[in-house]
């Protein structure tokens, strides 16, 4: 698995800037990520990608990897488990795109983050209070995984933006 680049670089940065915000706030955040990701392409198209970085394409790649290696494995463990236990994990490239324009990436994105989306609202209160141990992060309920979501989709942004 190829390293992310800048990965880990803020990932407890913005967690506890989160920690007030209640849940529609954070499905908001975190629902509303592919529309900000998809403007933030925009601002770099055409833009040359810095050496050693990764481009919007392969940015996107390895959210939708993150979507489901990370996101919706976790949604369902502690679903259906009680505690589990998550390491940290560092995804590479979604396979499957090589050749699809980043249009068609994104729109796969927004597909793959709706699920998880819906899997989310459909939570109880005892849903949203489940939880499992990080061995970074610690103990997290859901509300705590999204808030680490939105950091890493935050810290991705960056980067295009960056990178650009």
């Amino acid at each position: 698995m190829a390293p992310v680049p800048g990965s880990r670089v803020g990932r407890r940065r913005g967690l506890m800037d989160r920690a007030e915000m209640d849940r529609t706030e954070l499905l908001e955040a975190f629902a509303g990520f592919p529309a900000r990701l998809a403007v933030a392409i925009d601002t770099v198209a055409g833009v040359p990608v810095a050496s050693g970085e990764w481009g919007p394409a392969e940015n996107v790649r390895h959210l939708i990897a993150v979507e489901g290696e990370i996101w919706q494995a976790r949604l369902a463990l502690v679903a259906v488990e009680d505690g589990p236990r998550w390491t940290w994990v560092e995804p590479g490239l979604e396979p499957g795109f090589e050749g699809a324009s980043v249009d068609e990436i994104v729109a796969a994105f927004g597909e793959v983050r709706a699920e998880t989306v819906a899997t989310i609202r459909a939570l109880d209160d005892a849903g949203w209070a489940r939880s499992g141990t990080h061995a970074t992060y610690g103990v997290l309920d859901v509300a705590g995984l999204l808030r680490v979501a939105v950091d890493h989709d935050r810290d991705h942004i960056q980067g295009i933006v960056r990178a650009g």
